[in-house]
């Protein structure tokens, strides 16, 4: 593969406090609502529970979409399973005295005012059991948008009235008597009340995964006073009083509770919740830690640096509430077949109604196969299929370190053929070491040069800067000021040093500029070179190694068995990027490349026909993840604000960006495996509905209502297993998924 020409190490500066995106549109009705602060973050006192109205289809009084009743997500599930118990305690007499059931059952039990004893438990059920459905109902038809509950409220009325009319004489009734079916009323009230318990007990397990993020930030924490005399105090206060710079102690074991800086102590600290790294983190003076995180053996006292909403924990919540909430092209779908198959749901119940009527069938057989199509079909399942894997995938996946932020290139991961990534700090580890400090100026020598180049990369962030600067501490090196700094995009810095304009550059820079480079620049083949001029005559230079991360290769396998052509794209020179290149096995390799000309390389690729994802740093390589198919932005360790990236990757493993394409998959397919579910039933359940078997077989409302809330139900613990699926080893061909 032919090299990009120009431009090895791109010294590049990350932006750690760019704004989060704007509020993406809230479209899909199923939203995670994490209580908080804006000026204090997340506080576990002020925690809500999920608030869900099950795409568009408002559960009524219960508050399911509306803040103002003020019932939490705990308190709907609670009173439906208190209007539950309550009807199936009213539907016992009803049952029992049903004429209906009766003869069914093949006993007699007849006593004065049977009949209004019956109508009056009936109505309380209907009004009480019902009401969920009518006031739902109230609402989708107030936003023209009927569905579930339009549904379930037309089928539970029909049968309510029509069995009124006939108790009460207004209709003769069938053939054979006034026959009512209040029992099948209140059977059918039962069962849609219990499966909706049901659902919403699955339902709560997808927000769990969120809360217990929010969850790990405490409640108070012990922040530590200076006396004039020299000594300290600690005193118990709420997180969301402390103020940057303030000094927290944070002991053994105790979540820490804010973003900060160690000042004092050593430890090991657990951050696998947050970052998805298993591994505990040593942390010592100048080291930074997130709050949440789980402090080891060691006292830690810290410096707080960011709270509110500039802190690391709730950017995630942010964002893992934005990518939930983020309408997708497979959730579009969904919300159309379920408007579709309510309309259908509509018409067949009337068009059965009609026929069964025309064929001489009585009234009350052609109300009870009407309202049977009715509740058979309602698109409950259909509305949370989508959103319940949603809400699972993207809290997970916050949890293992991939942060989504556009729903959609998530889903489409499946379709990746070309993954492109950057070199330095992803599949390399980014902890540059110097190897060699050559002198070409004869007025310098060894430890001047290295004074002068750190002097100039202590400004910048990139790895090859930080192991230049580790070098010259290692060595205890007096660095000198500097004035008149500047970042030359993708070729180097520059600087004003005791007077003497100094750069420390690229070898792009100079083959640019003419500069002929040394002999010996290219002793070891896996080495990365800057080079020093000062006032523009080359001065010497200094080579750096970066050693290749343990899990690239797995990485890089892995991704090549899945199908997916693994391309290199770096800054440096192309001798280093050849010996990565040839270690990992990767099927092509672009060296010495300006972060603008990554641009070109994904839209070659995308020309090839390849689905092309690319990694960057979300800053310098904005262009390419905007041009890529699927943008991820790698090496932000806990800054998670890259503005053009789709998914953040909170460390730069590479094997975490399998997961990428893992995670994506698995995905999918358990959407697809939801829709079949929340759909495939009515194909065979709506025609019985109908009576197409009659007199064979006649399905009754309170057998299809046992369909429906079935559906859901499987619906909503399929979604749960998505947690299993999101595991190692899962990454297959999809062709085989």
């Amino acid at each position: 593969m032919p090299a990009e020409q120009n431009v090895p190490v791109a010294h590049t500066h990350h932006q750690s406090d760019a704004a989060l995106p704007a509020e993406q549109q809230r479209s899909v009705d199923w939203a995670q609502h994490i209580g908080h602060d804006k000026h204090s973050g997340p506080d576990r006192g002020h925690h809500r529970h999920a608030e869900m109205d099950h795409a568009g289809m408002d559960h009524g009084a219960m508050g399911h979409s509306n803040h103002g009743t003020g019932h939490d997500h705990g308190a709907m599930i609670a009173d439906f399973l208190r209007r539950f118990w309550v009807c199936l305690v009213l539907s016992v007499p009803v049952v029992a005295l049903s004429m209906m059931f009766q003869e069914l059952a093949g006993y007699t039990l007849d006593f004065p005012f049977r009949e209004p004893l019956v109508i009056a438990l009936a109505t309380l059920i209907y009004f009480y059991g019902g009401w969920p459905f009518l006031s739902g109902m109230i609402g989708e038809l107030r936003t023209r948008k009927p569905g579930m509950m339009t549904l379930v409220a037309v089928a539970i009325t029909a049968a309510y009235v029509y069995s009124v009319a006939v108790s009460v004489g207004w209709l003769r009734g069938t053939e054979r008597g006034p026959m009512d079916f209040f029992w099948e009323l209140a059977t059918l009230i039962d069962i849609m009340l219990l499966g909706h318990y049901l659902e919403m007990k699955s339902v709560a397990g997808a927000s769990r995964s969120l809360e217990l993020i929010v969850q790990m930030l405490p409640d108070e924490a012990h922040k530590v006073e200076a006396h004039s005399g020299g000594g300290i105090t600690l005193s118990d206060v709420k997180v969301n009083t402390l103020a940057t710079g303030d000094l927290v102690q944070v002991r053994p074991g105790e979540r820490i509770p804010t973003d900060g800086e160690v000042v004092e102590g050593k430890s090991s600290v657990n951050e696998s919740m947050l970052t998805g790294e298993s591994v505990p983190a040593q942390k010592a003076k100048g080291d930074t830690v997130i709050a949440g995180a789980v402090n080891g053996e060691g006292a830690l006292q810290v410096r707080v640096t960011h709270r509110g909403e500039d802190s690391y924990l709730n950017k995630v919540v942010k964002m893992v509430q934005e990518a939930q909430n983020a309408k997708s092209q497979t959730q579009t779908l969904a919300d159309r077949a379920a408007g579709w198959l309510t309309l259908i749901s509509l018409s067949v119940g009337l068009l059965t109604l009609v026929a069964w009527l025309w064929a001489g069938k009585d009234v009350a057989f052609a109300v009870e196969r009407m309202v049977t199509v009715m509740v058979t079909a309602c698109p409950h399942a259909l509305g949370v299929a989508i959103p319940l894997v949603v809400a699972i995938s993207t809290a997970i996946s916050a949890q293992r370190g991939l942060l989504i932020r556009n729903r959609t290139a998530f889903e489409e991961a499946r379709k990746i053929t070309a993954m492109v990534f950057d070199k330095t700090g992803t599949l390399t580890e980014g902890e540059f070491g110097v190897t060699r400090v050559q002198i070409v100026s004869p007025t310098l020598d060894e430890t001047g040069l290295l004074r002068i180049v750190a002097a100039l990369e202590q400004q910048s962030q990139h790895p090859i800067a930080q192991g230049i600067v580790r070098e010259a501490k290692n060595r205890q090196l007096d660095l000198p000021g500097i004035t008149n700094f500047q970042s030359i995009t993708g070729k180097g810095i520059s600087a004003t040093v005791d007077g003497q304009n100094v750069l420390v550059v690229s070898p792009g820079y100079l083959k640019e500029k003419g500069i002929p480079q040394p002999a010996d620049d290219k002793s070891n083949g896996a080495e990365t070179v800057v080079f020093v001029l000062i006032d523009d005559a080359l001065a010497g230079y200094v080579a750096l190694a970066d050693k290749i991360r343990a899990d690239s290769k797995e990485a890089v396998q892995r991704l090549q068995q899945a199908g997916i052509d693994v391309y290199m794209a770096t800054g440096d020179n192309q001798q280093v990027a050849d010996a990565v290149a040839k270690e990992l096995g990767l099927n092509g390799v672009y060296a010495e490349v300006l972060p603008d000309q990554k641009v070109s390389i994904v839209k070659d690729l995308q020309q090839q026909g390849k689905f092309v994802a690319m990694t960057g740093d979300g800053v310098n390589d904005a262009p390419a993840l905007a041009q890529a198919n699927v943008g991820i932005a790698v090496g932000s360790g806990t800054d998670v604000a890259a503005e053009t990236a789709d998914i953040i990757l909170v460390n730069s493993k590479p094997t975490d960006i399998t997961n990428l394409v893992e995670f994506g998959r698995a995905t999918y397919r358990k959407m697809i495996q939801n829709l079949f579910w929340a759909t495939g039933y009515n194909v065979i359940a709506i025609p019985l509905a109908a009576g197409v078997l009659y007199p064979n077989f006649v399905l009754s409302p309170a057998i299809g209502a046992v369909l429906m809330s079935a559906s859901t139900v499987i619906v909503a613990l399929n979604a749960q297993l998505l947690k299993r699926s999101l595991g190692p080893g899962i990454l297959t061909d999809e062709t085989g998924a």
